[in-house]
């Protein structure tokens, strides 16, 4: 049994989980959050509330909103970063877990081949009772008269 694979028996999300650093870890919170109506409907009170602030005689940055279109370019060069770092991070997992389940496979498909070598001995085995009489085919029971055989071999076997 040496050179059998083993199946894992771990669970590879908690696994992978727990390896996780805290860039990572922060590129999937990020994620997560810029994929949400949250953020959506959070952007857009910010734009809202940056136009009415903006909308007086003393605006820090009035219509055309120059510095509001600098923040945004630079948040949309974040995003791009953070969305691409998240992209290959999903790569990364997919990739770890196909492997996994390759493993996991591979180990199934031997105790699959195992338990059917079992099987086909088993098999050979009934086949050959079978065929010298030992089991009569009703349900692995033997007869009455190969039961009676059988106890005056073993008696005569006793005398002698």
């Amino acid at each position: 049994m040496t050179g059998r694979p083993h199946r894992p028996l771990t669970n590879w999300h908690r696994t992978h989980a727990e390896s996780l650093t805290l860039g990572e870890r922060a590129a999937d919170w990020l994620r997560n959050r810029m994929g949400s109506w949250g953020f959506i409907f959070g952007f857009t009170a910010v734009m809202a509330g940056w136009a009415l602030l903006n909308a007086g005689s003393a605006a820090i940055d009035p219509f055309p909103y120059i510095f509001l279109n600098l923040l945004l370019s630079m948040l949309a060069g974040m995003q791009g970063a953070i969305l691409l770092i998240a992209a290959r991070r999903q790569d990364e997992i997919s990739a770890a877990l196909a492997q996994h389940d390759y493993e996991t496979n591979i180990a199934a498909k031997f105790e699959i081949e195992e338990l059917q070598r079992i099987a086909r001995e088993q098999l050979a085995i009934l086949r050959r009772l079978e065929e010298s009489g030992v089991l009569t085919g009703h349900g692995g029971e033997t007869s009455a008269g190969d039961a009676q055989r059988r106890d005056a071999q073993e008696d005569v076997r006793r005398e002698r």
